[in-house]
């Protein structure tokens, strides 16, 4: 039997239906745009999203993705002395101007990658860290996969041109929301506006960095195939967003639709933090368990990107199945919560037990069995 109670709550979501929702038109000068809250993970505003693209520069997310997990996890060091190869050396593309005979590290080098885009940069730390760029790529691949991006293959570090080489919109933004969420000491370099090295100093090329305050990164990327590219993320109060705009018409287009696409998200939607993960959420009858109640939540924090005005219209509903007996462990789906707005479902969330509850003795569970008999 299943017992439904109605939840004075409002809980997140992912996938929300934005159209229905009758938000403010919006066209982005772009072949491709994506924009995401990045703590519910909602999506809201996109276009061509799912298609392939040359992501150009933008690779080097994956890139320094990779060099933050072997600094992790202790397999290279930032103060690390890095040789620098001929193949490096003589990169082209953009380039933070290594030398082989001039000592460099670790540090240096991931500066060198998300501020000046330095393709012999990369080249070095690739081979620093898997002895070649064709190993570290297999890594890249690997960690795309794990990471759920699944129309993304790359075939260097760099983002230079190849058939082969290729993701999407909506894969890049995965991968910007795993470097802040996995990274976050190392997240702040790619809000650095310039570095210096070998006496030459560049200016990082998001432009957004001078022009918003509320943004803190990510990355561009150019070729002349891909057009101009911009992934940024920005924090207005409790509130992250991340967008994507690919392939613009100049450098100047892509900083003006990035912001713009910010402004949308972030004048059109508020994002709730309505619950903690294992935050007690409702007490559920229990039989023959040490205990008569159990506490139940979620196993994460619950967010909710709701657009301006819309708060008040969103309804919960909690499902469990009754008679639930013990015992219980912690983390056990023990029944589930259905959210609607406007009276359409937007999303279902399972319900966890958040503690273990052993059976009782032989005489409590006796007891519950005969009153179930008349339960």
């Amino acid at each position: 039997m299943k017992y439904l109670f109605p939840l004075l709550l409002c809980l997140g979501v992912i996938g929300f239906p934005v159209a229905a929702q009758q938000q403010p038109a919006l066209t982005i000068a772009a072949k491709s745009y994506y924009l995401v809250d990045f703590q519910s993970g909602q999506v809201l505003a996109s276009k061509n999203a799912h298609e392939p693209i040359e992501p150009a520069s933008l690779t080097k997310l994956m890139t320094a993705y990779i060099v933050f997990s072997a600094l992790k996890h202790n397999r290279i060091s930032l103060t690390q002395n890095v040789p620098v190869s001929e193949r490096a050396w003589r990169m082209i593309g953009s380039r933070t101007f290594i030398e082989p005979n001039k000592e460099v590290t670790v540090d240096q080098l991931i500066r060198g990658v998300i501020v000046q885009s330095g393709n012999d940069a990369c080249i070095a730390l690739a081979e620093a860290i898997s002895g070649s760029e064709e190993a570290f790529v297999l890594i890249m691949n690997e960690e795309a996969h794990r990471l759920g991006m699944k129309k993304t293959h790359f075939t260097n570090t760099t983002g230079l041109p190849d058939p082969e080489h290729y993701t999407t919109a909506h894969d890049l933004a995965l991968l910007a929301a795993a470097i802040i969420r996995d990274f976050p000491e190392f997240y702040p370099l790619y809000s650095l506006k310039e570095f210096i090295y070998n006496g030459i100093t560049q200016p990082n090329r998001n432009r957004l960095l001078w022009l918003d305050p509320h943004v803190d990164g990510l990355k561009t990327g150019w070729t002349r195939t891909a057009g101009y590219c911009l992934i940024t993320s920005a924090k207005r109060d409790n509130q992250r967003l991340i967008s994507v705009v690919i392939g613009a018409d100049s450098a100047n287009v892509r900083s003006i639709e990035s912001q713009r696409l910010l402004n949308y998200g972030f004048q059109s939607f508020d994002t709730v933090h309505l619950y903690k993960k294992e935050q007690e959420v409702t007490t559920i009858p229990l039989w023959k368990g040490a205990e008569n109640l159990l506490k139940a939540g979620f196993s994460h924090d619950i967010y909710f990107s709701l657009p301006k005005g819309q708060a008040d219209k969103l309804k919960a509903t909690m499902e469990y199945k009754q008679p639930l007996v013990a015992p219980i462990n912690a983390g056990d789906n023990v029944g589930m919560v259905k959210f609607t707005l406007d009276g359409d479902a937007v999303a279902t969330y399972p319900l966890v037990a958040l503690e273990t509850v052993n059976a009782s003795n032989i005489f409590g569970r006796a007891w519950d069995s005969i009153k179930l008999l008349f339960n």
